[in-house]
């Protein structure tokens, strides 16, 4: 095949597009076009990539981008076998114009449950737009072909539409957790954790234990990462290339995650969660549900309470002067991503849906 990948709100080196899907697709032989905010984001395409540059869709400055990514829509259509979306707002980009070519929708998040977290649109507006996007989601699966990043988002649905969860390349084998630094792997806003991981850090940066936070940050959390790592409490690596984000993982002491109470978040399973089990991390979270059920169900962690900053730097440090326990918790975390949260079985389900639906026409 010959695939169009299409973003204007994602990064172009995000891990579920670029790492999984997108080398999924060329791994199984098929070529992509990879449409996304290049320039916006000072990065290029990856070899072996056809990269068409976009704007970049941000804040209440998104119509820009939605016409630009329809041109180029219109210019590609033909030339390709299926298209990609990954942004609720494409699915403007392409209405009316795909002329019975196959489209997809991966859905990414609840993007109604979101607009409570989007600081850039007025609060009056957030319930009449939520009902909005629940109206075009409807009339989206009746027009597109529609895949899910969740499990827990099949409800929003009236139609059965296929799963292909957020998963990670599990390594075979995996190093011990060390006893010294715990990590973060992310966006970095407030609503993840962005204040608690701070405090945290400067609990533990007297008991000689650093918190490395490796992901881009928002404007909101932003001077409050500047601060820290001023004081030497925090070491901040901004944002990075998933491969090279999973490569500072090993030998760590723990995984963070210390989301907030967020209606988007209540149906999601954080993939830094696996990301940590995957390379042999301990888990902290706080009670998500998806997270909190699979850190007990496979005692491979702890969960802490919510905006309990003072609860997951006490549970860090029990895992640092408790090696048996941390020892296990990282060994029973690998062997369940192993097992269950591998992204190469998923990336196979994920490929040969799109193959079906290419076949198949619109």
């Amino acid at each position: 095949m010959r695939v169009l990948v299409m973003t204007v709100v994602h990064h172009p080196e995000d891990a579920r597009i670029l790492h999984r899907e997108i080398a999924s697709l060329t791994a199984a032989g098929h070529a992509v076009v990879y449409a996304a905010p290049f320039s916006a984001r000072d990065v290029s395409p990856r070899d072996g990539l056809e990269g068409v540059d976009l704007p970049r869709s941000a804040g209440r400055n998104r119509l820009g981008a939605v016409k630009a990514a329809r041109a180029a829509y219109r210019r590609l259509r033909d030339e390709v076998d299926i298209t990609v979306l990954h942004d609720p707002e494409l699915l403007l980009a392409v209405a009316g114009a795909h002329r019975g070519r196959p489209v997809v929708w991966d859905v990414h998040e609840d993007t109604a449950a979101a607009l409570g977290m989007k600081a850039w649109l007025p609060r009056p507006a957030r319930v009449p737009l939520a009902g909005a996007v629940r109206l075009a989601e409807s009339v989206a699966e009746r027009s597109v072909h529609l895949m899910l990043a969740e499990h827990g988002y099949v409800d929003r649905f009236r139609r059965p539409h296929p799963v292909v969860p957020n998963q990670t390349l599990v390594p075979a084998q995996v190093p011990p957790p060390g006893a010294d630094r715990a990590v973060y792997l992310g966006a970095i806003t407030l609503e993840r954790g962005a204040a608690e991981m701070v405090a945290v850090a400067r609990r533990l940066a007297p008991e000689g234990v650093r918190v490395e936070l490796i992901g881009g940050a928002d404007a909101a959390a932003t001077p409050l990462l500047e601060q820290a790592v001023a004081d030497g409490v925090l070491d901040w690596a901004g944002f990075q290339p998933n491969d090279a984000a999973l490569a500072r993982l090993p030998g760590a002491l723990a995984g963070l995650s210390l989301l907030t109470d967020q209606p988007n978040y209540r149906h999601s399973m954080p993939t830094k969660v696996i990301e940590y089990m995957a390379h042999g991390l301990p888990v902290v979270t706080t009670p998500n549900p998806p997270a909190a059920d699979l850190v007990t169900r496979h005692e491979c962690g702890t969960v802490v309470g919510w905006d309990d900053p003072a609860a997951a730097a006490a549970a860090v440090l029990r895992l640092r002067d408790d090696a048996e326990r941390r020892l296990a918790y990282g060994r029973r975390g690998h062997e369940a991503a192993l097992a269950e949260h591998d992204w190469r079985t998923a990336g196979e389900t994920f490929v040969a849906q799109l193959e079906a639906w290419a076949r198949a026409g619109s």
